[in-house]
């Protein structure tokens, strides 16, 4: 059986005809081609396909695009400027070399930018709990930790990344 979704993607307004059972993940890359939303163990466990539901962290692997019908949605494609400015999360990523692989790169963003929106200055135990849910295979976390501290800080424009002060 098949229903119309709509909602907002990155800023548009997006409908299409979907199987009601259709993963959110799964209506966001193969329906709209936005493929930096990754699919890692269909299971909730890895955190790799994090997006924004209305400013909250969502496992879209276990989320159905009806369930996200008249939503607002951000995507990791959505948290950049426009004009290709990272924004301060995934600056602070690359400048602090939290990732890898990359693969888990995306998901672990999303869930930092929420982790920070809810707890504006977290601490590093505060990072490692509010990242839980996020696996990744490569970095050892260390440097994942010191990146979204450093996010933190740019967003809240205590710390300017080395990107904005260069």
């Amino acid at each position: 059986m098949s229903c119309t979704v709509s909602m907002t993607v990155n800023g548009k307004t997006v409908s299409r005809e979907v199987e009601e059972r259709t993963l959110l993940v799964a209506f966001l890359r193969e329906h709209l081609g936005l493929t930096g939303t990754h699919v890692g163990c269909d299971t909730s466990q890895c955190g790799a396909c994090v997006v924004h539901v209305d400013g909250r962290s969502v496992k879209s692997c276990t989320t159905l695009a009806v369930q996200a019908d008249g939503a607002t949605i951000t995507t990791i494609e959505g948290l950049a400027v426009a004009d290709g400015t990272l924004h301060p999360m995934q600056a602070a990523f690359r400048e602090h070399h939290g990732l890898q692989c990359g693969f888990c790169t995306p998901g672990m963003v999303m869930s930092a930018v929420d982790l920070v929106r809810e707890t504006p200055n977290p601490t590093e135990a505060e990072i490692r709990e509010g990242l839980e849910g996020n696996i990744c295979r490569c970095t050892g976390y260390h440097n994942i930790v010191k990146a979204v501290k450093a996010g933190a800080e740019a967003m809240a424009g205590t710390q300017p990344t080395a990107a904005a002060s260069e």
